[in-house]
């Protein structure tokens, strides 16, 4: 045993890796509907952290893991952020959330006075309950002691599991109706002309009261196909081939016929990758087709989802166009786009580094606080900001912020795996050696206000606010903070929603927020000490 012992001590990157691989095993075992996922990593790497009390590998690892994550969550989520600043549904949201961490806020206060622990530790309590790693750097620079972060390490534990937890139990409870979303695909359909009365009319007459989600693709007349001009006037036996989503389809009742789309003589169709960084961020409006080539992008497939080519529609990396084309053009139009399927793995690395070496002045910056003093965003919480106003804009001047789809999902999941496993491996001793006498007035006061916070969002958001449960759970998630809870509830209701929940609530309230009020808490100091143990 000594030996083992002595190789993890001596090994810290053989442990690390150890740790990643046993907690992605033990994250797949199922009990009772209820599994772990990503979150086994950080208790695995609390037990070899007991176990191996100096395996940790260097703090620095975990803080870039962190970071990685934020980044590509701010990258891929910065105009659902936005969007939620100024929609209904985001305020809402935001202060469902706000209300719920600042009653948590009270509540470790009073749990600090009733429980005999200082506010110092309370600081950390909070922090580690709420699974923010930015509040703690914040309350340990606020106390100029280690004292919030012994408050982190016993309460950090529950502050994964416990969300998890009340999210299976509230599940089981309440039994919600959850459909996870078939991919969204386009169909087409064809009709005559004269039999809608249309004739005489020009294609933009006929465009200005269509459906929105209604493509016009081409047109069929005296047998040859063309491309739709707004001035062409439309005559009674002229075939019209449209596309959209099935039920706009089935709104207009279109015939099912294939005379057009079944016609390759002259206008031929092709999907091409977007694979030059050039054309990424660019709008649909502002891609320059080949000259001397007659084409028309209209659709775009990204991911497993049809977009319709609008104007406004910016263009990502790896998205594959669908165009119309002049028959024989095909390798003009995959020449020009670049046709590679290399794409998802192509990214500027000018862009991340430099947007993250900004973030990371940011959160340098002290902001005043009235009754508090100057308070800091630290690294995580700068990145996080930047990140989300980066991935709004997509592009500015030469510098793209795109992130492939695929490369976001890695590089997020491999930056909070590291992240997990080395907060674990690090927590695992300080876990052990507190958890017994004072320190389990801490874990008690942390299943409270683990409680506090993600029922007050639940039952007052579903009970009351009449809100969706996937909704919730990504709402709480962002609340909660750490992404392996945000996980759980993505592998609880596979919608989507949960994702885009977490990323109007995180950067905010899931973050900025909790920063200013563990500060708060700091300065409200009662100079009371932990009990003896």
């Amino acid at each position: 045993m000594e030996a083992i012992v002595l190789l993890l001590n001596s090994q810290p990157f053989i442990t690390l890796f150890l740790v990643i691989g046993i907690g992605y095993a033990v994250g797949r075992i199922n009990i009772g509907g209820f599994s772990l996922g990503i979150g086994a990593v950080l208790f695995v790497g609390l037990a070899f952290g007991a176990f191996a009390p100096e395996s940790a590998p260097p703090g620095l690892l975990g803080l870039i893991g962190l970071i990685l994550f934020l980044y590509g969550i701010g990258i891929q989520y910065g105009k659902h952020f936005f969007a939620g600043l100024v929609s209904s549904f985001g305020i809402k949201a935001n202060l469902l959330s706000a209300v719920a961490v600042i009653v948590g806020c009270a509540v470790a206060l009073i749990l600090g006075r009733l429980m005999g622990f200082s506010n110092d530790f309370g600081a950390g309590m909070f922090a580690g309950s709420l699974t923010s790693t930015a509040s703690l750097q914040a309350a340990i620079d606020a106390t100029s002691n280690q004292d919030p972060a012994v408050g982190y390490a016993v309460a950090y534990p529950f502050g994964v599991f416990g969300p998890m937890l009340f999210f299976y139990l509230t599940f089981q409870m309440f039994k919600p109706k959850v459909v996870a979303p078939s991919p969204k695909r386009l169909t087409t359909g064809e009709l005559r002309v004269g039999d809608r009365g249309l004739g005489g009319k020009t294609i933009a007459q006929v465009l200005e009261k269509a459906p929105d989600d209604l493509k016009l693709l081409m047109i069929k007349r005296d047998g040859v196909n063309m491309l739709p001009d707004a001035d062409l006037v439309l005559k009674d036996d002229d075939l019209l081939s449209v596309a959209g989503y099935p039920e706009t389809i089935g709104e207009v009742n279109l015939a099912d016929s294939e005379d057009v789309r079944s016609d390759r003589r002259h206008l031929d169709y092709v999907r091409v990758f977007v694979s030059k960084e050039k054309f990424v961020g660019m709008k649909l409006t502002e891609l320059e087709i080949p000259p001397g080539v007659e084409a028309e992008i209209i659709h775009v497939r990204r991911g497993d989802i049809d977009l319709i080519s609008k104007p406004d529609l910016l263009i990502e990396y790896g998205d594959q166009l669908g165009v119309l084309i002049e028959s024989g053009k095909r390798e003009s139009v995959s020449r020009f786009f670049g046709d590679s399927v290399n794409a998802e793995s192509q990214y500027s690395f000018v862009s991340m580094g430099l947007g993250m070496a900004l973030g990371g002045l940011i959160g340098l910056i002290p902001i005043p606080i009235p009754g508090v003093g100057m308070v800091k965003l630290g690294l995580a919480g700068g990145v996080l900001i930047i990140s989300l106003i980066l991935g709004y804009f997509g592009r500015l001047g030469p510098f793209n912020w795109n992130m492939p789809p695929v490369a976001n999902v890695i590089l997020r999941n491999f930056g909070l795996t590291l992240f997990l496993a080395g907060v674990g491996i690090s927590s695992g001793a300080p876990f052990i050696e507190n958890i017994a006498g004072a320190g389990l007035s801490l874990f008690a006061a942390a299943i409270i206000e683990v409680a506090v916070v993600v029922l007050t969002i639940i039952l007052v958001g579903y009970f009351i606010l009449k809100m969706s449960f996937d909704d919730l759970l990504g709402i709480a998630s962002g609340a909660t903070g750490n992404p392996a809870i945000l996980a759980y509830g993505n592998q609880l209701t596979p919608t989507g929603k949960p994702d885009i929940c977490y990323a109007m609530i995180f950067p905010g309230v899931g973050t900025v927020l909790k920063i200013i009020l563990v500060q708060i808490m700091v300065a409200m100091a009662s100079g009371g000490t932990l009990p003896p143990g």
